[in-house]
């Protein structure tokens, strides 16, 4: 299972990821990976369910940690 501070790879499970970064799930949605609840992404490795859906993994898993890490970052005013 993904852990909170762990950055993400892409051979972890959907269900994993979204379990623990449920804040991922917009980020995913938006590069057109709709199946995220489905019942596939509990077996789906995150480049697996990039590649049925015609995306790069190593760009889905560099978008996803980014986002992270922003996300983390405390803001700056």
């Amino acid at each position: 299972m993904a852990e909170q501070n762990e950055k993400l790879k892409k051979e972890m499970l959907v269900s994993d990821i979204v379990m623990t970064h449920p804040e991922l799930v917009d980020p995913l949605m938006q590069m057109g990976m709709h199946c995220i609840s489905c019942y596939a992404s509990q077996m789906e490795t995150l480049e697996e369910a990039a590649m049925v859906h015609g995306l790069n993994p190593d760009e889905v898993i560099e978008d996803l940690n980014d986002f992270l890490t922003a996300e983390n970052s405390p803001n700056e005013n």
